[in-house]
């Protein structure tokens, strides 16, 4: 049995050979995350060696681009880290050069002219904390106020009580956004965001066939979290920001408080951070991570990422062994207990939801096996995704990007096919699919949804019932 919910994983050295990629995609991998907040430098090699294992493996594979936004970085560090004691004090200051025990490059004048003295400082997703102890013209001098603190290149920086206005996108983003498009990347993801205007704004940038992740990640985000779930195509619930911003303790609760929003508004949702933290270092996984993804997809959660534990980890292999296997339980669970995790649609009195919606009544037939969904755009692919039909989903689409973008999506198998140009056509290509899709058999049933007529995005109006070998 096939997994339904999808994995990501971050691409970094620790997976770069070509067949460490192509285990990672046969152990379940269905879409890798380049990082733009680290060095992309050789990232076009690796892309390639991703479309190698695509056309060998014959699975459709995600590109995600994940901007860096006004997230707080330091600058880089000499060595791979340094060692911080506890109560020692560590300057943050303008200057581009590698940090050490020292001091390190804070790039962001503005932000220390509003620190005082008595302000924390969170560093690394908020493993790290420093007090603001004194301040110069362009620096300033904190105490370390945590036990085995390591600072390494890069990483984040959360100041708590500090608001940063997020309303536009960077020059670097703006440059990433371009270099994502040339690389081919299926998806965009926006990091800080704090209301749809930056979705408004990169939706002008990006190709039409790429999709828009919006991460939430801040208190702003979720107040106006109904807009941004509107305006986006997926969102990802980062734990990481978010829980340093709204307190961990409240985390669980918006979690699965955005998965049902999502649900509701046939969005796609992905879970990440610290999903398999553990595993960055040791070859098995704690119960409570085991536990984590599980609920993940109890709540109805598309997608799951693994950051380091992929990018950097000793463990890659395993982690998305462990992370496959589990979704596979929870989901068989779920299948047996289906009239517990039944999603509830929001239509809006929109006609295409309303006919989307009939094909997933009609799919908890036993006898149907599959529903065959032609989509130029994408969206009705994420329709019937939304909607977590008993029946397995197969996409068809003359886009190869809309191909790639639409297989991060839950129960999706993609296919990248010519276009219909009629009717007729229509069940010529579904019937010559049919025949390469070893779980449908003569007698079963497949549903077939499209939009008449062909070619039109958006547009989805037909469904047939089709009765193999007929």
């Amino acid at each position: 049995m096939e997994k339904k919910a999808k994995i990501i994983a971050t691409l970094g050295p620790s997976i770069y050979s070509e067949s460490k990629l192509k285990s990672l995609v046969n152990l379940g991998v269905d879409a890798f995350r380049i990082n733009f907040s680290h060095n992309t430098q050789g990232i076009s090699k690796i892309i390639s060696k991703i479309r190698k294992v695509e056309r060998k493996v014959g699975k459709k594979i995600s590109l995600i681009a994940d901007l860096q936004g006004v997230k707080l970085r330091i600058g880089t560090i000499k060595k791979t880290y340094q060692k911080i004691k506890l109560n020692q004090t560590l300057i943050f200051d303008l200057d581009k050069k590698p940090g050490d025990n020292k001091r390190v490059n804070f790039p962001y004048p503005k932000i220390l002219k509003k620190l005082k003295k008595g302000n924390k400082i969170l560093l690394d997703d908020g493993k790290f904390l420093f007090t603001v102890i004194g301040k110069k013209k362009s620096s300033i001098i904190t105490k370390c106020k945590s036990q085995n603190c390591e600072i390494k290149s890069n990483k984040s920086v959360h100041i708590p009580k500090i608001d940063i206005a997020f309303n536009k996108l960077t020059a670097k983003d703006k440059k990433d956004i371009r270099t994502a498009t040339k690389l081919g990347c299926n998806w965009i993801a926006l990091s800080y965001l704090q209301n749809e205007k930056l979705i408004t704004e990169a939706r002008k940038l990006i190709k039409k066939d790429m999709g828009i992740i919006s991460k939430i990640e801040n208190k702003h985000a979720l107040k106006n979290i109904t807009k941004i779930i509107q305006a986006t195509d997926s969102v990802m619930i980062a734990r990481g920001d978010l829980a340093i911003d709204i307190g961990h303790s409240e985390v669980p609760k918006v979690q699965l408080s955005l998965i049902k929003k999502c649900s509701q508004y046939s969005k796609s949702v992905i879970v990440a951070t610290q999903m398999l933290e553990s595993m960055i270092e040791n070859n098995t996984a704690t119960r409570a991570e085991i536990n984590d993804i599980a609920t993940a997809i109890f709540q109805g959660a598309d997608t799951v990422m693994l950051s380091a534990e992929a990018a950097i980890g000793k463990f890659p292999t395993q982690a998305v062994s462990t992370m496959s296997k589990t979704i596979l339980s929870t989901e068989k669970y779920k299948r047996e207990h289906i009239e517990d995790f039944k999603n509830s649609i929001v239509t809006n009195k929109d006609p295409v939801k309303s006919i989307l919606l009939s094909v997933k009544d009609i799919a908890y037939n036993p006898n149907v096996k599959a529903i065959i969904v032609f989509s130029n755009s994408g969206k009705s692919a994420k329709l019937v995704s939304s909607m977590r039909p008993a029946a397995k989903i197969v996409t068809i689409s003359p886009n190869i990007n809309i191909s790639r973008q639409v297989s991060l999506l839950w129960g999706v198998q993609s296919i990248n096919s010519r276009d219909a140009n009629g009717w007729k056509d229509m069940m010529s290509i579904s019937k010559e699919i049919i025949k390469k899709l070893k779980f449908i058999k003569n007698n079963d049933f497949v549903v077939i949804t499209a939009g008449l007529p062909f070619g039109k995005a958006g547009m989805t109006n037909m469904v047939r019932l089709y009765k193999v070998g007929t």
